[in-house]
């Protein structure tokens, strides 16, 4: 079955294949950050994607992130179904896509990405969340779960985490939440220089490879 090709990034490995995984922006959008965390992953071996939910627009400061957010949450049926199109177009471009996917949120991507794997839970084996939460009924996912919360987040309050990370272990499912101290939102994000904290970043990238290396049996 042939889907058209959405906008996007799409970063391959030296071998040219490997386990799929799909990478839903904060609301910054698709900026050189989320490129270059794609090909890091290209770079240990898997196919990653990253939808341009903004079709092409950028925002380097909070007023205009804030305008394409919400913009994008106004339209948010179209945003799912892009998202669902791009999860059906990597499945097709990886071996093994009986192995599913894992599908990475940053920020505003986070809600987008907990929704896929509850509505799609055929494709999604694993979620890793930066920084952001989502409410939903998360019963239908088959996904395991890995977490990457701020100690002192202005946008998400510890409540809605501890909130989140109780409704997705009524899935049965594995869910492990790591909070970084001295960290604010978008610690991870090495162009947010008043945010990014390199130790708590090196931290969360290698406990993201060894959960999805574990994930599909690496």
């Amino acid at each position: 079955m042939t889907h058209s090709k959405p906008q996007g990034f799409l970063a391959i490995p030296p071998t040219s294949k490997g386990p799929g995984v799909l990478v839903l922006h904060a609301w910054w959008g698709l900026n050189d950050s989320i490129k270059a965390f794609c090909t890091r992953l290209a770079e240990s071996g898997f196919v990653a994607f990253a939808p341009d939910l903004y079709h092409g627009k950028v925002a380097d400061n909070i007023a205009d992130a804030e305008t394409l957010g919400k913009a994008l949450d106004a339209n948010f049926l179209q945003a799912k179904a892009e998202i669902a199109e791009a999860t059906m177009n990597l499945n097709e471009l990886v071996e093994q896509a009986d192995r599913g996917l894992a599908v990475i949120g940053f920020s505003l991507g986070v809600y987008y990405a907990l929704d896929l794997a509850a509505t799609n839970p055929e494709y999604i084996r694993s979620v890793v969340i930066f920084y952001g939460t989502g409410d939903g009924d998360y019963s239908t996912s088959r996904a395991d779960y890995l977490g990457h919360f701020a100690e002192k987040d202005e946008f998400e309050p510890q409540s809605n985490v501890n909130n989140l990370e109780e409704a997705l272990k009524l899935t049965g499912h594995s869910v492990t939440f790591y909070r970084y101290s001295g960290t604010g939102h978008w610690f991870f994000e090495p162009d947010r220089l008043l945010a990014y904290n390199q130790a708590a970043a090196n931290l969360a990238w290698d406990r993201t490879l060894a959960f999805l290396k574990h994930s599909f049996s690496l």
